[in-house]
């Protein structure tokens, strides 16, 4: 007799999954697609792109899921796992598209400097901008690596990092401080 899956977190199932088990990972599957799917369109709009990312993202999770079951305890973190394997993943296709595309760039002038965050994300970092970010302590570097380049929200990174979501913000507005103090 098959026992439902459905009463089962997403830790549990990726626990599963990571023992083999092929009906864990199409609950997964199923549970998270919808939602993982909506969240990448609302930062590309291109479906093709969407639907790569969102393979390769399932198929990094049936590959790696003993990696990340070992070390997780909370549903919260699976699914923040997740998103960052999704938002690992739509980075590096923005950067594969840049590549193939080899638009010639313009200069243009801007009348406010871009935000350190903006750099970082555009992938223009500059010797300053990298040697802030490492001068910063890990702790601080971890958050502002979840936030701003994965796109985590504070709620997100502190499942993901399994620290409270106070400690997340506060870790991320100091990481910023010490950014701006750095660059300017």
């Amino acid at each position: 007799m098959r026992r439902s899956l459905d009463g089962l977190d997403e830790g549990e199932l990726l626990r599963r999954v990571a023992r083999g088990d092929r009906r864990a990972f199409d609950a997964l599957y199923r549970r998270t697609f919808p939602w993982l799917t909506t969240r990448l369109r609302r930062r590309c709009a291109d479906e093709d792109m969407v639907a790569e990312v969102l393979q390769e993202t399932y198929l990094a999770v049936w590959r790696s899921a003993g990696s990340q079951a070992q070390s997780s305890s909370t549903s919260g973190s699976a699914v923040g796992w997740l998103w960052t394997i999704a938002a690992h993943r739509l980075i590096d296709a923005f950067r594969h598209r840049a590549r193939r595309e080899r638009i010639p760039s313009v200069q243009t002038f801007e009348t406010v400097a871009p935000a350190a965050e903006d750099e970082a994300l555009a992938g223009g970092m500059d010797a300053n901008l990298e040697r802030a970010l490492h001068a910063l302590p890990p702790e601080l570097r971890q958050v502002l690596r979840a936030m701003v380049l994965d796109g985590l929200t504070a709620r997100e990174t502190s499942l993901l990092l399994g620290m409270p979501e106070g400690t997340v913000k506060t870790r991320a507005r100091r990481a910023r401080i010490a950014l701006r103090e750095a660059l300017s």
